[in-house]
């Protein structure tokens, strides 16, 4: 996710969206919800990625950007957040460089038999490395991670400090599902979107229950580039500029990703297995020009012809059209990925994929209809309120509860959900 707003000015240019030249009309009427702190009594520092563990204990797991693992009861009148990991000692966070620290966080899928969990991290030393390690819980008290456990499974230098995704998830296969950046710098400098042979600008996917010779991991057998030369096997897609919220819709299992944008569009993606998304040719629809960052040229969606380099056209058919766009100048300037709703308690919400803008604070809930691949609804949520008067929640993540209700963390460490309106 970008923070670093300063990087994130968007040119002025002719408003586009994909619902313009959509074939039927979208629902753009509010959805009768609104948004309310959750939790209130709590704040935790920089919350980038809430979840549950899967063990049935409903309890809610906070992520800190600054190195700590926290954990809640889900009850709405919790006073406090326990410490479940602190590696802040390690971990590298700093003010002018906050794209860096502890940043994901997933769950065994098994978690309750063998307690394994994996994080995402930034390491202080050496300098702008990301890890990715295995921890177990502590076997004399469960309330605990025993940080001694660690065995780290990747590490993966970054060119800077910024993009450098952090999305861990396990997909309904079993696998360890890892979002990575193109390695930050503006305008992909080493282009490794596009690159095979770097891990970075892709979407990584690897078997933690087995080992190949030589890692703490296996590669799956039928990941699409295994014995592609020159290409490394645990990519899964490529094309991302900085993916910043994945998530697999539990009912359709479509796994969902948000992009962030350069400088004009955000994007929403359904992510295939061996899919190409465009970065850094395209950005969203839009052909990429790196001599001229500001100006993209757009025909329609996924057809965007690039006229003055024909050796790298932007209709290429390998590339995937993401189902969504929006413009800088519009609706935001840095996406916060979501879920899709399956809880219970707002039925106006199930099956909308819930996400927002850190920089504008809006929030949406999108429906995607698979069978006509294409979206029907993009609808505003209500955003806050906070001693009576209207707050835009820089949104940093949206998580999930076990009962798949959905919250949100902001940048000032307020937790939301929603309610509804009527």
């Amino acid at each position: 996710m970008s923070f670093n707003l300063q990087l994130r000015i968007a040119a002025p240019l002719l408003l586009l969206s994909v619902a313009a030249f959509a074939a039927d009309p979208i629902d753009t009427s509010p959805l009768p919800l609104k948004t309310v702190r959750a939790f209130p009594n709590i704040k935790p520092r920089r919350p980038v990625a809430i979840t549950h563990a899967g063990d049935g204990t409903n309890r809610l797991f906070i992520v800190s950007e600054f190195g700590q693992l926290l954990f809640i009861p889900n009850d709405q009148n919790v006073s406090e957040t326990q410490t479940f990991l602190d590696i802040e000692y390690k971990v590298d966070y700093e003010e002018k460089e906050n794209e860096e620290g502890l940043l994901g966080l997933a769950f065994h899928p098994k978690y309750k038999q063998n307690g394994e969990l994996f994080v995402y991290y930034t390491i202080k030393d050496p300098p702008h490395t990301s890890i990715i390690s295995r921890f177990k819980v502590d076997k004399k008290d469960p309330s605990k991670c025993d940080p001694k456990s660690e065995e780290v499974v990747l590490s993966i230098k970054q060119p800077a400090w910024n993009h450098n995704g952090g999305n861990l998830l396990f997909g309904p296969d079993g696998y360890l599902y890892i979002g990575l950046g193109d390695g930050g710098g503006a305008n992909d400098p080493q282009s490794n979107g596009q690159n095979l042979s770097t891990l970075l600008g892709k979407i990584l996917r690897i078997d933690v229950d087995r080992k190949d010779p030589g890692l703490n991991y296996a590669v799956p057998k039928d990941n699409p580039f295994v014995g592609k030369p020159d290409a490394k096997p645990e990519i899964y897609c490529l094309g991302v500029r900085n993916i910043w919220g994945m998530s697999f819709d539990p009912l359709t299992k479509l796994f969902w990703a948000a992009d962030v944008g350069q400088n004009i569009w955000e994007e929403i993606n359904i992510i295939q297995k061996g899919g190409n998304y465009g970065w850094s040719i395209r950005e969203s629809f839009h052909k990429f020009d790196k001599s001229d960052p500001k100006v993209t040229t757009k025909t329609g969606p996924g057809r965007t012809p690039d006229l003055q380099n024909k050796s790298e056209p932007t209709d290429r058919k390998d590339f995937i059209d993401p189902i969504w766009e929006y413009h800088h100048d519009t609706d935001g300037k840095s996406i916060t990925g979501g879920a899709v709703y399956r809880g219970k308690r707002l039925p106006d919400l199930v099956g909308y994929y819930v996400y927002a803008d850190y920089v504008s604070g809006k929030i949406w809930g999108l429906k995607y209809d698979e069978k006509s691949k294409r979206v029907t609804a993009n609808r505003p949520i209500a955003g806050g309120n906070l001693e009576g008067k209207p707050f835009n929640i820089p949104c940093m993540c949206i998580g999930e509860d076990e009962k798949g209700e959905l919250y949100l963390g902001d940048s000032f460490g307020q937790i939301w959900w929603f309610e509804s309106a009527k």
